[in-house]
């Protein structure tokens, strides 16, 4: 008999682990070969004696394109007519960087016009009250 515990690896709901291992362990989970969205890892433990013990860790995973919506989000309550932008741009590899695309257009928030019509209602006003001084 061992003197170490053992350690399964589940993913997801499958019946069959992944690994089998005797701690401690060292892997690397590769998320790339798993579909976008939510998983489960389910690590289930057997110490010398038989005794078990469970752990699940959710993750997400989103190793495809990045989607970006602007224009409505998520449980929005909405009507009429809506301008919506939809952008998808991926990583590319790990060794090159995608510039093309990998940047979301957005459009001026409005506290930007704000201090914009501000600033020149205050030029305006400036002027005139330095131009009636000179006269």
């Amino acid at each position: 008999m061992k003197n170490n515990s053992s350690v399964f690896i589940f993913l997801d709901e499958e019946t069959q682990p992944f690994g089998e291992f005797y701690v401690p362990i060292n892997f690397e989970l590769d998320t790339t070969k798993l579909v976008d969205g939510d998983h489960v890892l389910k690590i289930v433990s057997k110490d010398p004696n038989g005794k078990e013990g469970i752990r699940k860790i959710p993750f997400f995973v989103r190793n495809g394109p990045s989607i970006a919506v602007e224009g409505i989000a998520e449980n929005d309550i909405v009507d009429g007519v809506i301008p919506i932008m939809i952008n998808a741009y991926g990583k590319g590899d790990q060794k090159q960087f995608l510039i093309e695309g990998s940047e979301t257009p957005q459009s001026t928030p409005a506290w930007f016009w704000a201090i914009i019509i501000g600033f020149i209602g205050f030029a305006i006003y400036y002027f005139t009250v330095e131009m009636t001084r000179g006269i």
